[in-house]
């Protein structure tokens, strides 16, 4: 089932082997041990998530009473693109040359970037692969970038130091990311930041840029930033953010 829309499918159905026939294929794990009483509770669990007709493609015993599966199977589900709603990229994608063109032409200074794991978070590897010079993708992080000046706070940042650093530092932007995300911990911490850089900054504050796994990209107004990514976003989407965002903004020289 699909409708057309200016030449482009509106409503669309998951394709497996025809166009259209709403194949799909999903994998879990069951505290069950490993039989016929496991792939039978596995075909009921796909047929209750609308998987009909539904087979097990792969059962496998994982440890003392798991069995991890992939089951394979027709849903009626229908997608319509028109209710679609995420963060589209509104700027281009631009090299490090061309960052760097840009920056020292609109600044006429190099931009400052503070970035650090605020609360007690103590994973590093998101923020380093985008401040890092080793980068991440194929793609060196902000160190490489002439005309940036990157200030990486590391680990387990408290709010406090963090707005004080990035005043002292005179940030034009502040990246922080957040991995643990038990009860919400990465939710709080961002209202948090958010909150003490409008009370001691006001409307001066520098862009707040937020990334992590478990992030909405439409949760930025929520959170009170400027910008959220998630999992997968490269050194060079910051940048050409930043770019976009403080030429928009118009940040003094």
């Amino acid at each position: 089932m699909t409708t057309e829309h200016n030449g482009q499918h509106r409503q669309v159905r998951p394709y497996g082997d025809t166009t259209g026939d709403g194949m799909v294929q999903m994998s879990f794990t069951l505290p069950v041990p490993a039989g016929r009483r496991a792939e039978g509770a596995a075909l009921q669990l796909a047929n209750k998530m609308g998987m009909d007709p539904a087979m097990v493609v792969h059962a496998r015993g994982i440890g003392d009473g798991y069995t991890f599966f992939v089951v394979y199977g027709q849903v009626n589900h229908v997608v319509d693109l028109d209710a679609v709603r995420v963060v589209e990229r509104e700027y281009p994608l631009l090299s490090p040359a061309d960052v760097n063109v840009a920056v020292k032409k609109s600044l006429r200074r190099k931009l400052v970037v503070v970035g650090g794991c605020i609360g007690t978070d103590a994973h590093t590897v998101g923020i380093d692969a985008i401040l890092n010079i080793k980068g991440f993708a194929g793609e060196k992080g902000l160190e490489y970038y002439r005309e940036l000046r990157v200030v990486n706070l590391g680990a387990q940042v408290s709010v406090p130091e963090l707005v004080k650093r990035a005043r002292a530092e005179k940030a034009d932007a502040v990246l922080v990311s957040q991995v643990v995300t038990q009860r919400d911990a990465h939710m709080l911490n961002i209202r948090e930041m958010s909150a003490a850089f409008a009370e001691a900054m006001g409307e001066r504050r520098p862009l707040l840029i937020v990334g992590g796994p478990r992030f909405d990209p439409m949760m930025a107004d929520e959170l009170g930033v400027d910008r959220v990514f998630s999992r997968g976003t490269t050194p060079g989407e910051v940048a050409s953010f930043l770019v976009h965002a403080l030429t928009t903004k118009g940040v003094a020289a």
